[in-house]
C-alpha cells in the first residue's frame, strides 16, 4: 500500500486531521505534538481519540507522525534547554500510543558549545531518558542539513547516536530529501547508491519514514529550505523515484511544502500516486 500524506494542524484535534487527509487522497498524515515554536500543549481529549481511532480505522488512515517543536535542544550543552528539551520529549513519548501506528520525530539539534562527538551523546542520553520498553510507537531521529552546528547531517552521525540507544528496537530514522539533498547526498543521480551506503552504515532496518520534499537550494549546501513540489533543484521526478525504489515504497512519506494550500497539497499527492508504480 502506499501511505502517503501531508503536514497538518492539530488545532481541532485528531479527527480533523483524519477527515482532512482523507479528503486530500491521503491516508497518512504529520503535525506538530504541540506549538512548533513553544511548549504549550492541549490536555488529550479521550472523546476526539476515540473518534478519531473509529474514522480511522473506517477510512484506512495509517501511520501518523507527531512531529517535536523546532525550538528543543535536546543535544545542547546548556542544563536549561536540555532540561526542557527532555521534559517535552517524556511528555510527548507519554502520549504517543493514544494513536495507533502513531511515530514521534525529533531534530536533533546543534551542538553549539561543544564537541559533535559530546552533542551527539547528549542526543542518545536524551533519547534513553523518554523511550520506554511498554511504547509502541518509535522515536525517530530527523536526518539534518548539516546547517551550522545542526547534527545527524551524515549517516555516520546517526549511527553514532543509534549505538549508544539502550532500547534499539523503539528508535528508527526519517531521511528527508531536501535535507539529504543538502547535505549532499546525490538522491538524483543515484539513489540506489545512497541506500546502499544508508544500509551499510546504519541499516535499512532503521529506516522508518521520508519527507518527500524538493529544495530550493543546491546539492551540498548545507541548507534545507524547501520548494513547491517540482519547483525546486531535486525535481518531481526524483521524488517520484523515491517513491517507486523498492527499498523505501513500503514506508510512509509526507510532504511538508512551504505555506501550501490544502488544494496545493491534494494536487501533489495525487500526481505522487498517478506516477506510483502498481
Amino acid at each position: 500500500m502506499f501511505v502517503i500524506g501531508a503536514h497538518l494542524s492539530k488545532r481541532e484535534g485528531y479527527l480533523s486531521m483524519a477527515m482532512e487527509a482523507d479528503g486530500l487522497g491521503a491516508n497518512t498524515f504529520q503535525y506538530f505534538s504541540r506549538n512548533p515554536r513553544g511548549s504549550s500543549v492541549k490536555p488529550v481529549d479521550e472523546a476526539d481519540v476515540k473518534a478519531y481511532r473509529e474514522y480511522a480505522k473506517e477510512h484506512g488512515i495509517v501511520s501518523p507522525l507527531a512531529y517535536a517543536p523546532y525550538d528543543i535542544e535536546p543535544a545542547s550543552g546548556k542544563v536549561e534547554q536540555r532540561d526542557f528539551a527532555l521534559a517535552v520529549m517524556a511528555e510527548d513519548m507519554a502520549r504517543l500510543d493514544e494513536i495507533p501506528g502513531q511515530n514521534y520525530l525529533v531534530r536533533p539539534g546543534s551542538a553549539l558549545d561543544e564537541s559533535k562527538m559530546q552533542g551527539l551523546a547528549k542526543f542518545a542520553a536524551a533519547i534513553n531518558a523518554t523511550v520506554h520498553p511498554s511504547q509502541q510507537g518509535k522515536l525517530l531521529i530527523c536526518m539534518l542539513a548539516g546547517e551550522g552546528h545542526q547534527l545527524c547531517s551524515s549517516f555516520e552521525e546517526v549511527a553514532q547516536v543509534i549505538e549508544q540507544v539502550d532500547l534499539k528496537n523503539r528508535v528508527g530514522v526519517l531521511i528527508d530529501a531536501a535535507a539529504l539533498w543538502g547535505a549532499g547526498y546525490d538522491i538524483v543521480g543515484d539513489l540506489d547508491g545512497v541506500l546502499d551506503e544508508f544500509d551499510r552504515v546504519v541499516g535499512l532496518d532503521k529506516l522508518c519514514a521520508v519527507h518527500l520534499n524538493d529544495s530550493k537550494e543546491v546539492r551540498g549546501s548545507h541548507v534545507d529550505r524547501h520548494a513547491r513540489i517540482g519547483e525546486g533543484t531535486i525535481g518531481f521526478d526524483a521524488l517520484a523515484a523515491m517513491t517507486n525504489n523498492p527499498r523505501l515504497a513500503d514506508l510512509p512519506f509526507y510532504i511538508e511544502e512551504p505555506h501550501s494550500t490544502l488544494a496545493e497539497y491534494r494536487e501533489d499527492i495525487e500526481r505522487f500516486k498517478q506516477a506510483r508504480r502498481a
